[in-house]
């Protein structure tokens, strides 16, 4: 039987996914942001201290994700960290001066927590597809992935339990609710459609 060794992405290909996925989820969390709602992962980290600090998010997510950088040299490799980082610093951009152009006169909670789920989800699809993250807890759960086969998006909901609870303290509970709401979207868009056993391109 012969034994067909799995595609590889080209440097364009990479690229491209990679600007996909960092500009996408930036758009995933103007949405998020523009209703005062909250999400997990480090994002959801850096969302909480901007909202209480007052400080830039793209500016604090970019800060936040440094520690997990050496997790993701050490356990995975730098190839992924370099893409990792060119991600992070496409969506610290992309929060920075989307909002200039991009405003929402009507945009319902539920509707909006839908949209930043789905829209969220396909941007770390592509991010994970092309070996890369947004930092954090992407690193930990994609290496606990590779090494153990337990599904990224169930790690990142487990974390986001966490961040929620704390949100709980910053945000009324409808907000929070709704914030839930995107977060399970968004996790179950990569739980269900993030596979290396059906997604075999490197």
């Amino acid at each position: 039987m012969t034994h067909l060794l799995p595609p590889s992405h080209s440097t364009l290909d990479d690229a491209q996914g990679i600007a996909y996925g960092g500009i996408i989820a930036g758009f995933g969390l103007l949405i998020l942001t523009s209703l005062g709602f909250v999400t997990g992962q480090t994002a959801g980290m850096a969302v909480l201290i901007s909202y209480a600090t007052g400080w830039s998010f793209g500016a604090v997510f970019f800060v936040i994700n440094i520690p997990f950088y050496w997790l993701g040299w050490k356990r995975i490799g730098p190839a992924f960290v370099w893409k990792s980082l060119a991600a992070v610093s496409l969506l610290s951009l992309t929060t920075a001066v989307l909002p200039r152009y991009v405003h929402f006169d009507l945009l319902h909670p539920a509707a909006g927590a839908v949209l930043f789920g789905l829209i969220t989800g396909s941007a770390l699809l592509a991010l994970f597809r092309h070996g890369s993250s947004l930092g954090g807890i992407g690193i930990v759960a994609l290496y606990l992935q590779d090494k153990t086969g337990f599904r990224a998006g169930w790690t990142q909901m487990g974390f986001d339990v966490a961040v929620f609870a704390l949100a709980l303290t910053l945000r009324d509970l409808e907000t929070v609710a709704w914030s839930f709401l995107g977060a399970v979207v968004m996790n179950m868009v990569i739980g269900i459609n993030h596979r290396r056993d059906r997604y075999i391109a490197t």
